[in-house]
């Protein structure tokens, strides 16, 4: 048979170019931005902070004065690890659930209304619930976070599984291949790009759960220092709080994100 060979020139995909100034652009954005609402952030408060509000000088003492004393630190590790227990607990449960739901349908039948019902139930109003019957502290907290982590995650477990290609599923069959051959090989690699969005927004969920929880029964976490200094007028420990909760959640989506990158570095 008479082989014929095909020459010409293919498209190639190429990633769009940038120069240096927008590169440079593109980095000092959010710094000008973070500027920009500095600026506006002193005009406001340039007659002075007074009863109600915080001028940027008087947060910068209040951080300097937290931090120098340990209290900061104190704050931060406490809500670390109510975040990180809850996150656990949440993210493992929902993962295992979402995969039971996703190929099992009795299951979904079985549980999935009660769990939609369940979420339509706002977490500030079951946290005292909670807390009354197990009483304040670190699990309590934990599981507040776990709770509103929860369903996110196994939505994106379902949605990640149910998404993979019938096809695919279909070759493993013909393979011969064993249940957790199918798993490993082809359910986690497929769903994964899918469950970090999940991840990536449950870090943030899971903060928001801890400052529900400080902010119902606790001596220490970044939600107590807000509510406490709230309740005494102390504005400035107010902004210190907020921010420090704003640079806590987004340390840990980068680090999920990070997470992301090296385990997705295959599809690159």
């Amino acid at each position: 048979m008479a082989q014929h060979t095909i020459q010409g020139s293919f498209p190639k995909h190429t990633l769009p170019v940038y120069s240096n100034g927008l590169v440079w652009l593109r980095r000092l954005l959010p710094i000008l931005l973070g500027a920009v609402a500095l600026g506006l952030w002193t005009w406001l408060t340039r007659d002075g902070g007074g009863f109600m509000r915080a001028t940027p000088g008087e947060v910068l003492a209040a951080y300097g004065s937290m931090i120098s004393s340990g209290a900061l630190l104190q704050h931060i590790t406490t809500t670390l690890a109510e975040v990180a227990l809850g996150y656990f607990m949440g993210v493992s449960l929902a993962f295992i659930l979402g995969y039971g739901v996703s190929r099992v349908a009795v299951v979904e039948k079985l549980v999935l209304p009660y769990l939609v019902g369940l979420q339509a139930i706002p977490i500030v109003a079951v946290a005292p619930i909670i807390i009354t019957y197990l009483g304040p502290g670190l699990f309590t907290n934990g599981l507040i976070c776990a709770l509103i982590v929860f369903f996110p995650m196994l939505i994106t477990t379902n949605v990640a599984i149910r998404s993979i290609d019938h096809d695919k599923r279909e070759f493993m069959r013909l393979m011969s291949a064993t249940w957790w051959q199918t798993f490993t090989k082809l359910e986690i690699p497929a769903a994964l790009p899918i469950i970090f969005g999940g991840l990536k927004v449950s870090t943030t969920l899971a903060v928001i759960g801890a400052v529900v929880g400080e902010g119902v029964s606790a001596e220490h976490g970044l939600g107590y220092l807000v509510y406490y200094s709230r309740y005494v007028f102390n504005q400035s420990s107010v902004m210190v709080g907020l921010f420090t909760l704003m640079i806590v959640a987004y340390g840990l989506y980068w680090l999920v994100a990070q997470i992301e990158r090296y385990s997705l570095r295959w599809q690159r």
